[in-house]
């Protein structure tokens, strides 16, 4: 028989309503460790005397959350090196030749706007490229310059 937490109240609907719960709050990102052993201790403290929760199932429920926890932490610092690569891209093509994957836009990248899932090249005349597959990036274009003596 289980114990709702929250209410105290015992019955197979706590049961479903608990398992529900504990599945949502895996699912959300905003609870965090020590909501999570709050909600453990709720549990303890409420469940039947005569029917107790077994201790091999709460120590499962703390793995997995414990798992949970680490894979949004992973995520997260995930994110965060991908962004800081892409952002050291960005900032290697400025001044660079770009020619679109049609071979139709061409021109000096004057800025890269980066976003989650791709970045685009404005050039120095305002034109827009997309930094696709097929896209070439060269490098400086050369000045020559003429002294008079």
């Amino acid at each position: 028989m289980a114990v709702d937490p929250v209410t105290g109240a015992t019955s197979a609907a706590a049961t479903k309503s608990t398992n529900t719960a504990a599945a949502s709050a895996s699912a959300s990102a905003s609870l965090d460790y020590d909501n999570f052993l709050q909600l453990l201790i709720a549990q303890m403290k409420n469940q039947d005397p005569t029917d107790p929760m077994d201790a091999t199932e709460q120590i499962a429920q703390l793995a997995t959350f414990s798992q949970v926890e680490q894979t949004i932490q992973t995520n997260s610092n995930l994110e965060t090196l991908i962004t800081g690569n892409a952002l050291t891209n960005a900032s290697n093509y400025i001044g660079k030749t770009i020619t679109s994957a049609d071979e139709k836009t061409t021109g000096v990248i004057a800025s890269v706007r980066v976003y989650s899932d791709t970045m685009v090249a404005t050039t120095t005349d305002g034109k827009e490229i997309p930094i696709t597959v097929g896209v070439r990036v060269g490098t400086k274009p050369t000045t020559e310059t003429t002294t008079g003596t």
